[in-house]
């Protein structure tokens, strides 16, 4: 995992106390899933939305049918919870938490604390993602800082997608394209479905666990920043292997991954409360 911070004194010296937002890079074309065609103008990606947590990156995100008046949620890993790792099979619901995170606005300053009221759901399996609920709304959030919430995708990504991974706690961005996608990605005792494989270009570094994985031409939010393999090591932790259908065992020193993020929009009802008995929702269950 890009794991709960280490050396961060010496990696603050060494990339700044913060990094210039980047502009998106030329999308690629695409028509249906699979498929790159049709050119697509893209957006700028920035640091607006996304946050700083004590050890980890994250952002405040928001369904397609997420209304103003619901509490704000914020995505980052289920490896970054302040409870430590969930061991295989462990999911978190509704459990009480007072966390805080920084909010920054475009340029990667922090503007606000925000405070989180609950972890609304947390994993390690199939995935690797928390999402905890806050104590403000996304209209309260908007009018006290002018920052709105990133968006979830709802539709799986497109390889070949040129992407920004976009970390709160370093205040930098990492820009490449999905690579692909694993059948299972293996590290230690964790396993993970369907996980984004980013190109070489995305060399992200510990702390940038949970940054949002932004899909440069919409601005929409569709993976969430968790491992790579750092030493060569197979299956290992922080050496994560990718498993195919036939169990073939693949090791990509110095690639990174991500876990998707369109799975949480089905399991997200009224309110901004998960439901993991709506239709379509596929998440672990406690």
């Amino acid at each position: 995992m890009k794991k709960p911070l280490v050396g961060a004194l010496f990696a603050v010296l060494l990339l700044g106390a913060g990094v210039a937002p980047a502009t998106a890079a030329t999308a690629p074309e695409t028509t249906s899933p699979g498929t790159v065609k049709e050119k697509v103008r893209p957006k700028a990606v920035n640091f607006a939305g996304t946050v700083a947590l004590s050890n980890c990156s994250g952002s405040v995100v928001r369904t397609p049918d997420s209304q103003p008046g619901d509490p704000a949620l914020v995505l980052s890993n289920g490896h970054c919870m302040e409870t430590g790792f969930p061991g295989p099979g462990e999911v978190v619901v509704d459990q009480p938490s007072t966390r805080s995170f920084t909010l920054l606005n475009a340029s990667g300053s922090g503007v606000g604390t925000l405070r989180a009221s609950k972890i609304a759901y947390g994993t390690m399996t199939d995935t690797d993602i928390s999402v905890y609920q806050l104590t403000r709304t996304y209209a309260q959030i908007e009018s006290t800082y002018g920052i709105k919430a990133l968006e979830l995708n709802a539709a799986h990504p497109v390889q070949g997608t040129a992407i920004t991974v976009v970390s709160g706690y370093w205040k930098r961005t990492y820009a490449c394209n999905v690579d692909g996608f694993v059948y299972r990605l293996k590290e230690g005792a964790w396993t993970w479905k369907d996980s984004v494989r980013y190109t070489s270009a995305c060399q992200t570094i510990g702390g940038t666990s949970g940054s949002p994985v932004i899909d440069n031409a919409t601005g929409k939010v569709v993976a969430v920043n968790n491992t790579g393999n750092e030493d060569g090591l197979e299956c290992a932790d922080n050496n994560p292997c990718e498993v195919d259908e036939s169990g073939n065992v693949t090791v990509r020193e110095g690639i990174n991954y991500a876990q998707q993020t369109y799975g949480l929009v089905p399991c997200i009802g009224a309110g901004n409360k998960f439901d993991l008995d709506r239709p379509g929702c596929e998440l672990p269950k406690p």
